[in-house]
């Protein structure tokens, strides 16, 4: 079975094998390399009730978490996006004889998700609630409040404003300001 040139009892022409034997490791290293920036920009979420320790609101979202995860524990499901097929080329020679080269099926994309993931966030929310704690998002203070503002760690969450924005630390730590 010849389909034509270098295309025998193959589905698959060589110059196609030889093309598709790698990937490239750049689109990764771009994502990476992007979240990263993104996520100095983003607002920060955070449970927030006035005058309570930030130790003690973090105590309280880890028992949370671990409450969460018992009622609604991980639940990984394995799917497969469906194949998809590429048809061949059609080729024609300096005569004008043509043909249509083969196509080629390329497998779906393989990916997990866990199917409690929402229910867990909700019993978490709920479990804070119950503590009397909300969901907030606090957004990125500007550079010039950032750098009119002296270093700091917020220790116990104060009242927030419209004007309020946070400061995130290189240490992992936040400073809530409220800007006047």
């Amino acid at each position: 079975m010849t389909e034509g040139p270098g295309t025998v009892n193959s589905i698959v022409s060589a110059r196609r094998l030889r093309h598709s034997a790698g990937m490239s490791k750049k689109p990764i290293l771009l994502s990476i390399c992007a979240a990263a920036l993104i996520a100095g920009c983003a607002p920060m979420s955070l449970y927030y009730r006035p005058g309570v320790s930030v130790a003690r609101m973090q105590q309280e979202t880890t028992r949370c978490d671990v409450e969460a995860l018992k009622q609604a524990p991980v639940a990984t499901q394995i799917r497969q996006m469906p194949p998809t097929y590429v048809p061949g080329p059609r080729v024609c020679d300096n005569k004008g004889n043509c043909w249509n080269r083969p196509g080629y099926w390329m497998n779906g994309e393989v990916y997990s998700y866990d199917a409690n993931a929402g229910l867990r966030d909700r019993v978490k929310q709920l479990c804070m609630a119950e503590k009397g704690y909300s969901p907030v998002k606090l957004p990125v203070c500007p550079p010039e409040v950032k750098s009119a503002t002296p270093p700091g760690v917020t220790r116990v969450l104060p009242e927030l404003t419209g004007n309020s924005c946070v400061i995130r630390n290189k240490d992992g730590t936040w400073q809530i300001v409220n800007r006047s």
